[in-house]
């Protein structure tokens, strides 16, 4: 990265006033359309900002931000809004994190479509809401009435919020992390959700399909795996395995929201896939990502894709 580039954010940044009412990224350096600063972004937390950097910097760069950021701390809405700037180094084992200012609030509850979820900061890689899937989780809070909704490696149940919330009859989490759907079920409190609707597996899917086939048919399946995670998933060789079962266990006219975000995939990865091994899915659509996730090659991002279970094999439509 280059400490020249940093000046585009001085702009940028207050530019954005008042500070969001909802947890929002607000520069996404990732996306590889900003040059100089592909490794860093920076997120607004309700309360806290946070800026990662995924790759290793000179310590003139770490020099040169640190006096931005102080810079950042005299705009109107930061200085009203901010109460800490945290600075987490992504590319250093445990992913630590250095507080430039205020105090760091470890457990931190934020907003994200009128919903809340708590994050853990400071412990962990990942923090627990992944942002890019804002407007997957909006479109599972629109589209939930009334259904039974299966969540695949459900995290910490993002979309079962969302669902329960927009609804849903009934809801199974299924994920091997059970530290992960522990912070489900709190995100569920959080919003005063009925639990005898939710169910939270802990298992390896593989290893559970007669666990997961009991509590079905579902009308609603949520695919959105790790691109890779040793010794349990691996997207292109396993997610055929899961496609496979999609007829077992969607409901007539069942939905699936099946996600992809390897940048080294295209949407076309998954609509064959879903060609192959599960024809009786009909390709919808890709849902848009948020647009400040805004990204040089928009199949290098998320990629999150509808299809419906018409009960037919037949031709599934390609991308234009």
């Amino acid at each position: 990265m280059q400490s020249s580039a940093l000046s585009f954010l001085d702009s940028h940044l207050a530019s954005i006033s008042p500070l969001p009412n909802e947890v929002r990224r607000l520069f996404h350096g990732r996306g590889k359309a900003f040059e100089g600063l592909e490794q860093l972004t920076i997120d607004w937390l309700d309360g806290q900002i946070l800026i990662s950097i995924f790759k290793e910097v000179n310590e003139d760069f770490l020099s040169v931000l640190k006096q931005h950021i102080a810079s950042w701390l005299q705009i109107d809405a930061w200085k009203t809004q901010v109460k800490s700037v945290l600075l987490q180094y992504r590319f250093r084992m445990n992913s630590p994190i250095e507080v430039i200012f205020g105090e760091l609030t470890e457990r931190q509850n934020v907003v994200e479509n009128k919903l809340k979820f708590q994050l853990d900061l400071g412990q962990k890689q990942n923090n627990g809401l992944f942002l890019d899937m804002r407007y997957g989780r909006k479109w599972v809070l629109e589209n939930s009435q009334n259904k039974r909704v299966l969540n695949l490696f459900s995290y910490t149940c993002g979309f079962s919020v969302a669902a329960v919330a927009g609804g849903a009859q009934s809801v199974v989490n299924l994920d091997m992390a059970k530290a992960a759907l522990s912070k489900g079920r709190v995100n569920h409190q959080l919003n005063e959700h009925d639990l005898r609707q939710v169910r939270f597996l802990g298992y390896d899917l593989f290893k559970s399909w007669g666990k997961v086939k009991k509590f079905g048919p579902y009308d609603l399946i949520i695919i959105d795996p790790p691109s890779f995670q040793k010794g349990s998933f691996a997207l292109t060789k396993d997610y055929k395995k899961i496609l496979r079962r999609l007829h077992e266990l969607l409901s007539e006219d069942g939905q699936v929201l099946a996600c992809v975000n390897d940048p080294d995939l295209s949407s076309q990865f998954l609509i064959d896939e879903m060609a192959e091994h599960a024809p009786s899915m009909r390709y919808l659509r890709r849902l848009e990502n948020p647009p400040e996730f805004i990204d040089s090659d928009p199949e290098a991002s998320l990629k999150s894709l509808l299809f419906v279970f018409d009960g037919n094999p037949g031709d599934v439509e390609v991308l234009s």
